[in-house]
């Protein structure tokens, strides 16, 4: 009986993971070029898929926008995990992370971080913690080398990242991404040391980014 139950529960075929894997993809670029109110006929399109398959895998648009803002998150632990291994400078371990999360355009989030989405879900809470130590460890490892300045905390980088990669309102600015990775580069000269002017206020910290406006 048991054994006969286990053959009945199958894994996802190959082809239906490519596919989910290809509708996150679609719906990440999207939600970062139009916002996360972007048709679901028109991600399906981009990603290659019948709107079928697309409900299929994601029934309603808060089950895709947690989707995507879980992959985000992921691929950007990602980034700070491969700096940390691959490079022996503590700062450039840092410099090349910002980059990468730069990259992954982690600001665009912050639209979809709205309404009824749920930001406490176990899966979101669980990928925010790896994310927030696997960049905790690389400002300590910059902090302890005497590389980076000790009048900030991650979450001065956490902002500036947010505000940097963020879509600008309207179409003033379309060539906007052009400039992120120049203004971020300025940011991070900044954190270098020796500081050339102490900061005001108080470091922005992790439990800060946590507490309520």
């Amino acid at each position: 009986m048991t054994s006969t139950a286990t053959r009945r529960v199958s894994r996802p075929r190959a082809d239906a993971l490519r596919n989910r894997e290809r509708i996150v993809n679609a719906a990440r670029e999207m939600f970062t070029e139009f916002g996360p109110d972007v048709p679901f006929g028109d991600v399906a399109r981009r990603a290659g898929v019948g709107n079928a398959t697309l409900y299929r895998h994601f029934p309603d648009r808060l089950a895709l926008v947690h989707e995507v803002v879980l992959s985000v998150v992921s691929r950007t632990t990602e980034r700070a995990v491969e700096a940390a291994a691959e490079e022996s400078d503590a700062f450039q371990a840092l410099r090349r992370f910002a980059h990468a999360a730069a990259d992954e355009r982690i600001g665009a989030l912050c639209p979809m971080l709205s309404g009824a989405f749920d930001e406490d879900h176990p899966e979101l809470l669980a990928e925010r913690a790896r994310l927030e130590e696997a960049v905790q460890a690389l400002f300590d490892r910059a902090q302890t080398a005497g590389r980076l300045r000790t009048d900030v905390a991650v979450g001065d980088l956490m902002i500036a990242l947010s505000q940097l990669t963020r879509p600008l309102p309207g179409s003033a600015c379309p060539s906007f991404d052009r400039f992120v990775h120049r203004h971020l580069q300025l940011f991070l000269d900044g954190l270098e040391t020796p500081a050339r002017s102490p900061l005001p206020g108080t470091p922005a910290t992790l439990e800060d980014l946590r507490r309520e406006p």
